[in-house]
């Protein structure tokens, strides 16, 4: 395993070291690390974190080479879920008028692949900003869980569709109607989580993962989470078409040309942005 080192980007360093800042952002080639920092409130996402974190994302992905992001939490807690003292007051006239959790839309429209690297707690909100991400890699001490139902609500930021999509609906009938909290080895085994690593070398091996795919073409890593998106929506039949035709496209593009011509020469690679 490559030691990498996370180092500040000079456009970014002041925001990365703000006090009251709800998120850090630290820049190591063309990945951005981005670490929760509600450490006060378990990092609950309150609207100004929410906001917060999609302006980051954006900005980054419309202004620079980034290939991928990471998205972690503390060795405590990932995100306790959303933030309970923000909404407990409103009415239900005043969350359908503000249309609450729809920018979160925003999030998962990001092109640019996104891991979550969860230690600890990743609760509610936590458990499904985690799934909004096209990755989870989680430490030993990681926990997920949908408790909202203890609350008197249903999980509301994708829960009931991603975690159902993600681990089939008898666990997710299980976990969403009792509340009760999935270890990270269960959550492997579901198929929630990709990998499981201690929690002394999760952010290292995510960042691993994120330069590897950083590395490729950016066209053809785009257009295979598209396609992987695709196959849970589409019958067979229509996905087997979506998949030819994508691969079809690539032959115009710079990245097949470059990754063929790689492979026969015996080289690595070396893409271009696109």
């Amino acid at each position: 395993m490559n030691n990498i080192k996370v180092k500040n980007s000079e456009n970014i360093k002041e925001e990365t070291f703000e006090a009251n800042a709800n998120v850090r952002v630290e820049i190591t080639g063309k990945v951005a690390l981005l670490t929760l920092n509600r450490d006060q409130a378990l990092n609950a996402l309150n609207s100004a974190l929410m906001q917060e974190l999609i302006a980051k994302m954006q900005q980054l992905e419309a202004n620079s080479d980034i290939g991928c992001f990471v998205i972690t939490g503390n060795s405590r807690v990932f995100c306790a879920g959303a933030d309970i003292k923000e909404m407990q007051s409103k009415s239900c006239q005043q969350m359908l008028a503000e249309d609450y959790f729809s920018p979160w839309e925003r999030f998962t429209a990001i092109k640019t692949p996104k891991i979550a690297a969860v230690c600890g707690y990743a609760l509610g909100g936590g458990c499904e900003l985690a799934m909004m991400c096209d990755l989870i890699y989680a430490g030993e001490s990681a926990v997920f869980a949908q408790p909202e139902i203890n609350l008197g609500v249903i999980p509301g930021i994708g829960g009931t569709q991603r975690l159902t999509r993600s681990i089939g609906k008898a666990k997710a009938m299980d976990l969403i109607l009792t509340g009760r909290y999935m270890a990270a080895s269960e959550a492997e085994q579901s198929g929630l989580v990709a990998r499981v690593f201690t929690d002394e070398t999760l952010l290292e091996e995510a960042l691993f993962a994120a330069q590897s795919i950083s590395e490729k073409g950016r066209l053809s890593v785009a257009l295979a989470k598209e396609a992987i998106e695709q196959s849970m929506e589409l019958p067979l039949t229509q996905g087997l078409l979506f998949e030819r035709r994508v691969f079809h496209s690539l032959f115009a593009s710079e990245a097949q040309q470059e990754g063929m011509a790689a492979f026969i020469e015996k080289r690595r690679p070396s893409f271009t942005q696109f």
